[in-house]
């Protein structure tokens, strides 16, 4: 499947690739992106079943690595350096790992290869039970978000995808992610390794990167490095996106990511 692309930037070298985590799209790396473009080709996608992508059934994370690989062979992008983000970070590794002549080196923001807990199956649920009708307000519809999603700044990130012109509408393939969610939520077994250059950036407000996860990493990424960025929770780029571009512009600019452990 051929990929949205919002494209930023001209300059030569490897493209670096963003890949946004579930109910995002590639919008959401915007200060990010026009930051980094000044100095890289800087490709953002949308994945299946988010922003201006098509929809499809499964979402297992081979299928949305072969998407990003299609997509970029498309675009003439390969090899590229690969970031993602949460789920965006899964599928970048599982492209690495199904493809690592097509990945320069990879930039993992707050997420590790193991399986998680269900934690947006209720957001989801809340999501497909909106009265989606005629007249209905954005107000409204985060009203209706309220009792399973308390975060405001969640609950206006869940609604970037419903559309309000005319009939309301969301725009992601919420039914096909919904169903998807085990699989999202999970991690296949991909028996390969990636050597080319790894970064692992965790939050330092987030538990989604536990020191446990390092040995498997590890196995996976022997040149793995951990990187943890401070002021920042689960959401890094939008929590401390200057600290994040800066941490991307090191591991872009030097074969190994900065020595320093942590990232103002």
């Amino acid at each position: 499947m051929r990929l949205n692309a919002v494209i930023a930037g001209d300059a030569l070298g490897p493209p670096l690739v963003l890949l946004h985590g579930l109910f995002g799209q590639a919008a959401n790396f915007g200060r990010v992106q026009r930051a980094l473009a000044r100095a890289h080709r800087v490709i953002a996608l949308d994945l299946r079943n988010h922003g201006g992508s098509p929809h499809a059934q499964s979402m297992t994370y081979p299928d949305l690595a072969d998407d990003v690989l299609e997509t970029l062979a498309c675009l003439d992008a390969s090899p590229a350096a690969l970031l993602g983000h949460s789920m965006g970070g899964k599928v970048a590794m599982a492209a690495a790992l199904r493809a690592p002549k097509s990945v320069a080196r990879l930039l993992v923001a707050d997420i590790a290869p193991r399986p998680y807990r269900p934690a947006f199956r209720a957001f989801a649920a809340a999501m497909e039970a909106i009265d989606l009708t005629p007249g209905l307000t954005r107000a409204s519809a985060a009203a209706a978000l309220a009792d399973a999603v308390p975060d405001a700044a969640v609950r206006g990130f869940l609604l970037q995808n419903l559309r309000f012109d005319g009939q309301p509408s969301w725009q992601i393939g919420l039914p096909e992610i919904t169903a998807a969610l085990p699989d999202i939520e999970g991690w296949p077994d991909l028996l390969a390794a990636y050597t080319g250059p790894s970064l692992f950036v965790a939050g330092e407000r987030s538990d989604y990167i536990a020191a446990a996860d390092r040995p498997a990493i590890r196995a996976l990424f022997p040149d793995a490095r951990f990187v943890t960025l401070k002021q920042a929770g689960h959401w890094l780029h939008a929590d401390n996106p200057d600290g994040f571009t800066a941490v991307v512009s090191a591991f872009m600019a030097h074969p190994a990511p900065p020595p320093c452990p942590d990232a103002a």
